[in-house]
């Protein structure tokens, strides 16, 4: 039997490192992207292709390589992202726009990419790396959420509009995983004398513990290849502690304001 062929975006660091050093152990061919691929000369144990999937042609020249050098891919992990914290008053335009560029619109320009080749071989997976933190809104972390949340939805979409071409798309959301997300997390500042500056600055600090404090990331890559050897996979899939997954629960459950109050205590705010 041939080796499946899997493609992680942001692959070179955090839970996409993670996920194809541990499909490689289990046999997997693995490339993952990066938007420099100078930036690691000694990288190991899979290939790194070089793709930023804010740019459709950076996307669609790292197809080519790939099909020059392989023939087809079969499995496409959509999880390059950034994270992003801080009021919602207060935070840059730009920044918000770079985020939904990055998690949200990249994602969608890769499976335009990916799409034609999985149709033309009638077969392929795309699991989308949404997070839990997209079934719900939390405080000074809307907008991530938000993106997340806009991929789980497309994702939903995606499933009924390609099931006839063999091709079956997920999403997985992890919960918090002690990974270096924090260092690449664009953080507005706490603005002294701010509205926001008390309550923002607890939140803050409550975050980064959550993310030091993390499951370890190979949870994740045990779940991927779980996806990957189902043969009808569920539309969504979520990992991480018993209480981030639970929290799903509860707000499906909870009346509104009780679940708002538990974020709120949650969050220290």
């Amino acid at each position: 039997m041939e080796r499946k062929i899997v493609l992680i975006t942001g692959g070179s660091s955090g839970i996409g490192k993670s996920i194809g050093t541990y499909l490689s152990k289990k046999g997997y061919v693995v490339y993952g992207t990066t938007r420099n691929v100078d930036k690691y000369p000694d990288f190991n144990p899979f290939s790194l292709l070089q793709m930023d999937v804010r740019s459709v042609e950076s996307i669609s020249i790292a197809f080519k390589e790939l099909i020059l050098k392989e023939g087809r891919v079969d499995v496409l992990i959509n999880n390059a992202g950034v994270g992003i914290t801080g009021p919602i008053e207060e935070t840059p335009n730009e920044e918000i726009l770079n985020v939904f560029d990055t998690n949200f619109n990249g994602p969608i320009n890769v499976i335009k990419g990916v799409l034609p080749l999985m149709r033309k071989q009638n077969i392929g997976l795309i699991i989308n790396i949404t997070s839990i933190a997209g079934y719900m809104g939390l405080p000074y972390r809307g907008i991530y959420s938000a993106t997340k949340g806009a991929l789980g939805i497309v994702t939903e979409s995606l499933r009924m509009e390609t099931k006839d071409f063999g091709i079956k798309i997920t999403t997985l959301a992890p919960g918090d995983f002690a990974t270096n997300i924090a260092a690449g997390r664009y953080h507005s500042p706490v603005i002294k004398d701010s509205a926001y500056e008390k309550p923002y600055g607890k939140t803050l600090k409550a975050i980064d513990d959550d993310v030091d404090g993390g499951e370890d990331p190979i949870m994740v890559a045990k779940m991927v290849l779980k996806i990957i050897n189902t043969s009808n996979p569920k539309v969504h899939y979520k990992v991480g502690s018993f209480l981030q997954k639970f929290s799903i629960v509860l707000k499906k459950i909870l009346p509104s304001k009780m679940y708002e109050k538990m974020l709120l205590n949650h969050s220290k705010i």
